[in-house]
């Protein structure tokens, strides 16, 4: 992915006096910038969470609704042996014997306007007949954004399909002054953004998604702590599940904040007590950390999950970007160069993401697939979300799938890459024992 700045052109939407100073004198300029960094001003924030208080915050009446991956292992341990328990008695009420069944895991990265490829893979996918319901799902920033629909199923393929396809870069972001960099939190306004998310992410969505927490399927969405300098899981289910009158709320800032693209998208600030003492802690894109993950390679080792039965492990990966370098010419000038030095960073922090979760999966003998774009594709976005080139990058994405994707088994780096047909629901890996 190449990431794009929002729209530079907000300078010319300054007063002329800031502009041009000299037409109306100094004091009128001053005047003028005075003003615009005023309209600018921050409301304030709560304080944030003591370091040594970090992993004893809690959202208010939302029991369960988080993790920090790095040290708390055994919660999410006990989640996913208590997901099990809920997968078992959910089969065996609609009359299933024997033993657990087969489960698929999906994880959609990051990617902006790219994201768009993965909702056209999940949609042709689903057009074969033989798209999984998946045990996990997992998003970061804009996989953020489609996890939900991947994680209910094909009946949400229309609402997943208009978000990528039928949005405009208003619907998104607005852009601010230039002073904005100085005396803001972010060069572009998300308002639109949590607009948009807020006409999908709703009760209805909500009560969905507790419904299937309640059968043993777990959601899951990263953000990055910025206090704290950590990740975060958000347990969307036990979210849903709370009964909660701040659940909705909650559930659309977790989105907002996987998005957040520090500097470029505000952070989002959550609510939380720590000792009885209201804070806030300050959130941004999961993708400063990770642009994917799956799981926690310490999980499988944890000793709450030693003893469990072995089940048949499929899972799925859609990178929403391209694994070949995005050449081209860096002009000479800050904002350019910080632009193609971040996207850099991100391509290969995205890269090494898949090289880690392929190690975990030969680790724990789990079938790896991974999707991507193709060099194929070559077709470029004229500006932030260009709507032309979603659309026919879904159309792309969902043609691939249509036909049979051909999945990758291991990461394109990795030495004898090869690509096979999906594998049917139920259909065992050769690579995995029961």
């Amino acid at each position: 992915m190449r990431f794009t700045a929002p729209d530079r052109s907000a300078a010319r939407r300054l007063p002329r006096a800031a502009r041009r100073p000299g037409k109306r004198g100094p004091l009128s300029a001053l005047a003028a910038i005075a003003f615009a960094i005023s309209a600018c001003a921050l409301p304030p924030r709560l304080p944030a969470v003591p370091q040594a208080e970090t992993t004893e915050a809690e959202i208010p009446g939302i029991p369960n609704a988080r993790y920090f991956p790095d040290t708390q292992i055994d919660l999410i341990a006990a989640e996913t042996v208590a997901a099990r328990k809920r997968e078992a008695a959910w089969l065996a009420s609609q009359g299933y014997r024997g033993p657990l069944p087969p489960i698929d895991l999906l994880a959609v990265s990051g990617g902006g306007a790219d994201g768009a490829f993965g909702a056209g893979l999940l949609v042709g996918w689903t057009a074969t007949g033989t798209r999984p319901a998946f045990k996990l799902v997992t998003g970061v920033s804009t996989g953020a954004l489609t996890a939900p629909f991947a994680f209910l199923g094909s009946d949400w393929d229309p609402q997943l399909t208009a978000v990528y396809t039928a949005i405009r870069p208003a619907d998104i972001f607005e852009s601010r002054l230039l002073t904005a960099a100085i005396w803001n939190d972010a060069l572009a306004d998300t308002t639109p953004l949590y607009r948009l998310i807020s006409r999908y992410a709703n009760k209805t969505m909500l009560t969905a998604i507790a419904r299937e927490y309640a059968h043993g399927r777990l959601l899951l969405i990263g953000t990055t702590d910025l206090d704290a300098r950590r990740p975060v899981l958000w347990n969307i289910g036990a979210i849903a599940a709370s009964g909660s009158p701040q659940a909705v709320t909650l559930f659309r800032k977790i989105l907002l904040a996987s998005a957040a693209v520090p500097a470029f998208f505000p952070p989002v600030l959550i609510d939380v007590e720590a000792g009885g003492v209201h804070h806030q802690e300050m959130h941004v894109d999961g993708g400063t950390i990770a642009q994917m993950f799956l799981y926690p390679p310490a999980l499988t080792e944890n000793a709450a999950m030693r003893g469990a039965p072995r089940r048949v492990v499929r899972a799925w990966l859609i990178r929403n970007s391209r694994v070949d370098p995005d050449w081209a010419t860096v002009k000479r000038s800050t904002m350019s160069i910080a632009e193609d030095a971040i996207s850099t960073m991100i391509q290969f922090s995205g890269l090494n993401d898949l090289g880690r979760i392929y190690a975990t999966a030969r680790r724990d003998k789990i079938d790896y697939n991974l999707a991507y774009i193709g060099t194929d594709f070559t077709l470029k976005a004229k500006e932030s979300f260009d709507p032309a080139y979603m659309r026919a990058l879904y159309a792309y994405a969902y043609a691939k799938a249509r036909a049979g994707y051909h999945w990758a088994k291991r990461p394109p780096y990795a030495l004898g890459d090869t690509s096979v047909r999906a594998l049917a629901p139920g259909e065992a890996p050769a690579s995995v024992s029961n």
